[in-house]
């Protein structure tokens, strides 16, 4: 299993970002796929998920300013991050599992990519 993300950066707050996750190894359309992000000091904290049957979570955070979409033709999952905010600032890690009860509890997860930075200043 391999998951690679991309797209992280610095932005300044009000600003946009769209992150990139490739998978492979597994079988993506059968997975159910998240973001999740951890700051420093803090604990990682799940924020957008969807499952196999295109069921979707966001975290309070993040709802209405992030949108998770999943492309299962090419292996992908894509948040599009917008109106950012410092809080934001975190690493972002691509999380991936087979079954799950709970899409935005990162413990959840068995298969991690390596993270990508996000920084609102």
């Amino acid at each position: 299993v391999q998951l690679v993300e991309s797209g992280g950066g610095l932005v300044q707050p009000g600003g946009s970002l769209r992150l990139s996750c490739a998978a492979s190894g597994f079988t993506f359309s059968s997975s159910a796929m998240s973001w999740v992000r951890q700051a420093p000091g803090k604990e990682r904290e799940g924020v957008a998920a969807v499952l196999s049957d295109g069921t979707w979570s966001y975290s309070d955070a993040v709802r209405g300013r992030f949108t998770l979409s999943r492309n299962n033709a090419v292996n992908r999952l894509t948040l599009e991050m917008n109106m950012l905010k410092p809080e934001d600032t975190a690493m972002y890690y691509c999380a991936a599992d087979l079954l799950l009860m709970r899409p935005l509890v990162p413990s959840e997860y068995q298969y991690w990519g390596q993270g990508t930075q996000v920084t609102v200043s």
